[in-house]
């Protein structure tokens, strides 16, 4: 990558540090999607830090992503929490997140968390319920690795989310009483929806939700040799699958009410994961 990139990682990692004070860092991320930012507000002894004040971090443009990061806990769990991502669909730029991937990276980060809004496939699956990410489609067909040279741009995504990290969350899940389906997400570009005829296709093609994120983040989590793990919450049906119009307004507005135990999911499964780190 160019000189001016990496420099601009390595001051936002040390700026990181620098605002953490004596703590040292936390390892794992959480990227917070639509409907999710109700974790911010979990977050104790927490330390604000704008997006704009980390030189590789990206300005973002998308209601309902606030654009700052924090670094604190949640409970037991140290965790840095970024309130919101850029989107490929912004610019069309598929590696429009790599900045702030490579930051975290840099900074220690080892395991990313991810959440988005999504539409679901199957009226099975419900607005309001949770889908822990086991694989992804990406059906844009676009790479944020584009531009990367050597050998180490091939990277292997067969476990592009953590079995391990999949095992703690349903064992998280179960200890709520809450029953976490496992299935399959497929990007697509945005920012229109989907026509009936793509979510017929997607449903031929095995996937069980559709958004507009993530994928490209956990291609360069992986490729930073992250551990990834994501939850999507379902904030309607497919085009075609239900009686609703479609708008980013009615994805906020579902996302605002099942939000809450969505989060409160989110915390029992970070909490989860910390208990595993402590234990190792």
């Amino acid at each position: 990558m160019p000189l001016e990139f990496e420099t601009a990682v390595q001051r936002s990692a040390a700026l990181l540090r620098e605002r953490a004070g004596a703590a040292a860092l936390p390892t794992t991320a959480v990227v917070l999607g639509s409907g999710w930012g109700g974790l911010a507000t979990q977050v104790q002894d927490a330390v604000e830090v704008p997006y704009g004040d980390l030189p590789a971090f990206p300005p973002i443009g998308v209601g309902g992503h606030a654009g700052r990061l924090l670094i604190g806990r949640i409970g037991a769990a140290p965790v840095m929490v970024l309130c919101g991502r850029k989107h490929a669909y912004e610019t069309g730029d598929a590696a429009a997140m790599k900045g702030v991937i490579r930051t975290l990276a840099a900074a220690g980060v080892r395991t990313l968390v991810q959440t988005n809004a999504a539409g679901s496939l199957d009226p099975a699956l419900p607005p309001g319920e949770v889908m822990l990410i086991a694989d992804h489609l990406n059906l844009v067909q676009r790479s944020p690795l584009v531009g990367e040279v050597g050998n180490e741009r091939f990277v292997d995504l067969a476990e592009a989310y953590s079995a391990a990290l999949r095992a703690r969350a349903q064992v998280a899940a179960k200890a709520l009483g809450r029953p976490l389906r496992e299935g399959v997400y497929a990007w697509m570009l945005g920012p229109q929806f989907e026509t009936p005829a793509e979510i017929r296709m997607l449903q031929r093609l095995g996937a069980d939700a559709v958004g507009m994120s993530t994928v490209p983040e956990t291609i360069l989590a992986r490729h930073a040799g992250l551990k990834v793990l994501a939850l999507s919450l379902i904030t309607n049906l497919g085009c075609g699958l239900a009686d609703v119009t479609l708008s980013h307004h009615q994805t906020l507005s579902v996302a605002e009410q099942a939000g809450g135990q969505a989060v409160t999911l989110l915390c029992a499964i970070l909490d989860a994961l910390n208990n595993e780190v402590a234990a190792a």
